[in-house]
């Protein structure tokens, strides 16, 4: 019975001997370097437990480029041309309105239309970015060519305060907002490695757009009139979305989900994120006034209405680097980094050069400065969400509830800075001031998400 324990055939004791050497060595092998020195790939046991997968995306899962992806990036770049770089010229007509058609109203009460329409351009994000999520972009684009076109066409025809509101405020607004959040979210879905300089190009349409439109308006105006100008806007803007509705696709198919309320604020309770939102409120609630009063703040002090015309097509050139140069320097040095760089020297230029200089050349450096670092945070805000999402899909869901955030910045920080003209008895200083400080606690705050993530190390993040 002894001699049953012990192998009959040769090989089979050979082979009973290396087993126990080899189990005599991994028990050693063990002891000395631990069980993750030992794993192998080509190793697989029943015991075996799959490694977890990484909580992040996937960078290989990501074109970076290609016909396709670049094609997606000018489709967008058309959109954002006739959507934010509307936003971005709205000013003209702070000017315009006071002293043309509503000059009985106050500068306020002006102002709460140019509010209003930045305000719907960001309200909407959070049910355009849920639309994107679940059914993809095509229809969106769609929807607001036809509103977006539609209201300018009739602010065309507009003549009385409520028209304006109406067709310029709500109907004209409501469709940008969806053509901006529908060029806005397929880019995540392209892009990783390359994704800021993406955003900057595409964001660089909406700066070129506040370059052309401005001086397009004020000279047409007086060859043809205001309802002709609006309807070449119009017309012009038409032919570039026609472009954007046929190249504008997402990488990732839709993926319908019921609509819950808790969706838009799950994101909050994330420290970054809430950081991110804060930063992008406050810096938001400063960030676009010098674009709607610099050229009344100019005239003011003097600059003819001639030149003042000129200023914020400077400004918006200077955007058009402002949003492409950072891009590009954020995916090779951190984005967090570039933006809470930039977003500090857009606080510092206002209080240290606006606010003292108050003749014509300190006004139009101001214009070209502060056009290019303000830039960055138009372009660079959507990959700062993406930067803090784990999940891709949910990526118009957080931009939406981040752009709602930005959307009640919008609605009462022009309405706030004429109520501050008027009790400065027609000056800026209080205004100013105001645009100032609270860039700074905005850029602040995007420090604060930056030191939640990796502390107070330098990294590339």
């Amino acid at each position: 019975m002894a001699d049953s324990a012990v192998p009959s055939h040769p090989q089979a004791a050979a082979a009973a001997a290396a087993s126990s050497s080899a189990s005599s060595s991994s028990t050693i092998d063990l002891e000395k370097h631990g069980p993750s020195e030992l794993a192998r790939p080509d190793e697989t046991s029943s015991e075996d437990i799959p490694a977890p997968k990484p909580s992040g995306p996937n960078p290989a899962d990501f074109p970076d480029g290609g016909l396709r992806a670049w094609t997606v990036v000018l489709g967008s770049w058309c959109c954002m041309f006739a959507s934010m770089g509307w936003i971005n010229c709205i000013g003209v007509f702070q000017d315009y309105y006071e002293q043309n058609q509503l000059k009985s109203y106050s500068p306020s009460t002006v102002a709460w239309i140019s509010s209003t329409e930045t305000f719907m351009m960001f309200l909407g994000a959070p049910v355009f970015g849920k639309l994107f999520d679940n059914y993809g972009p095509r229809h969106m684009l769609l929807a607001g060519t036809i509103c977006h076109v539609l209201g300018l066409m009739m602010t065309s025809l507009a003549s009385q305060y409520y028209q304006f509101f109406l067709a310029q405020a709500i109907l004209s607004a409501l469709g940008a907002s969806a053509l901006f959040y529908g060029c806005l979210n397929p880019i995540g879905t392209w892009f990783f490695k390359k994704r800021a300089f993406a955003f900057g190009i595409i964001a660089a349409g909406s700066s070129l757009a506040g370059v052309i439109l401005p001086i397009m308006i004020a000279r047409l105006i007086p060859r043809v009139g205001f309802g002709w100008s609006m309807r070449a806007v119009a017309f012009l803007f038409l032919g570039l979305l026609v472009i954007s509705n046929l190249t504008i696709r997402s990488r990732l198919p839709p993926k319908p989900t019921p609509v819950a309320l808790s969706q838009f604020l799950l994101p909050f309770k994330e420290l970054p994120f809430l950081c991110v939102a804060l930063g992008s409120f406050f810096f938001f609630w400063g960030v676009f006034l010098p674009t709607n009063f610099i050229i009344l703040e100019a005239q003011h002090y003097g600059m003819s209405h001639g030149l003042s015309e000129y200023l914020l097509s400077v400004l918006n050139a200077g955007s058009v680097f402002g949003r492409i140069l950072p891009g590009w320097l954020g995916d090779r040095f951190g984005r967090f980094n570039v933006m809470i760089v930039t977003t500090y020297l857009t606080s510092i230029l206002v209080l240290a050069l606006w606010i003292p200089g108050k003749s014509n050349a300190p006004n139009l450096v101001f214009a070209a400065f502060f056009g290019f670092t303000s830039g960055t945070f138009v372009s660079m805000v959507p990959a700062i969400v993406a930067q803090v999402t784990k999940d891709i899909r949910s990526i118009g869901v957080r931009n939406g509830s981040n752009f709602f955030i930005i959307s009640l910045a919008a609605l009462t920080g022009n309405p706030i800075a004429g109520v501050l003209v008027t009790r400065d008895g027609g000056g800026y200083l209080y205004l100013q001031i105001f645009c100032g400080i609270t860039m700074l606690v905005g850029s602040t705050f995007f420090l604060l998400a930056r030191v939640v993530q990796v502390g107070w190390v330098w990294k590339r993040i």
